[in-house]
């Protein structure tokens, strides 16, 4: 078997990790793996055993679950070929915006040494993927704004930064409401007893549940120019 598709599920488990920590701000445990993957807890503990063994993380005293140096550069590769295949899939095959999360997931094992630099700069050397989040190792400084729109206030003009993209049914929701990085965005009602947030996204009037609204990070006016 190929190198580049040998490692299929620890290659997964690293990325969940790394999407978890790095993307959106947190802690790591295995519950919360085990609900990501979903997969079983006595699998993921499994797994995490199997990982350990080969250095790729570290479990701390509060069942943290770090990357190593090593697992984090798996996990970054990983990451990097899983955004350039979406790259691909939206701007050069035109896939549907919503699809190219799970049809990503597909190719990114299949894109090795040699093909990954190709194909990063017959796309223009792209540092963002369509649902904006940077592509590792493409030249820009990974920090990333935590601010998520169920956290902003009232009235306060905000710009979509990136969007939760592992979960197709949430993505086409996003699409069909106009939800994408860099559009603009003001948080106008939030009725707490009812789980709702009422938005006006560019144009349009959105009604979304606040557990949703969580899965929208966003920067201000100011830091998006």
């Amino acid at each position: 078997m190929p190198k580049q598709v040998s490692n299929v599920a620890s290659d997964d488990y690293l990325t969940a990790i790394y999407r978890m920590n790095f993307d959106e701000g947190e802690d790591v445990i295995a519950v919360r793996m085990a609900d990501r993957l979903d997969i079983t807890p006595p699998s993921v503990a499994g797994m995490l055993k199997r990982l350990q063994r080969d250095s790729l993380v570290e479990i701390d005293s509060r069942k943290l679950i770090h990357l190593t140096a090593e697992g984090h550069r798996r996990a970054e590769q990983m990451v990097r070929r899983h955004r350039l295949a979406e790259c691909l899939l939206t701007s050069v095959l035109k896939l549907d915006w919503w699809k190219a999360y799970e049809e990503a997931h597909l190719l990114e094992h299949g894109i090795s040494d040699v093909t990954e630099p190709r194909l990063f700069e017959a796309l223009g050397k792209p540092t963002r993927s369509p649902f904006g989040y940077p592509i590792p190792g493409a030249g820009i400084p990974y920090v990333l704004p935590m601010t998520t729109l169920a956290g902003v206030a009232e009235g306060t003009k905000v710009i979509i930064d990136r969007v939760f993209e592992e979960d197709e049914e949430l993505l086409r929701f996003f699409y069909e409401e106009g939800i994408r990085p860099g559009a603009p965005v003001v948080p106008e009602a939030v009725a707490a007893y009812r789980g709702t947030l009422t938005a006006r996204v560019g144009e349009r009037t959105v009604v979304m549940g606040t557990q949703v609204a969580s899965h929208i990070w966003v920067t201000s006016v100011e830091e998006a120019r």
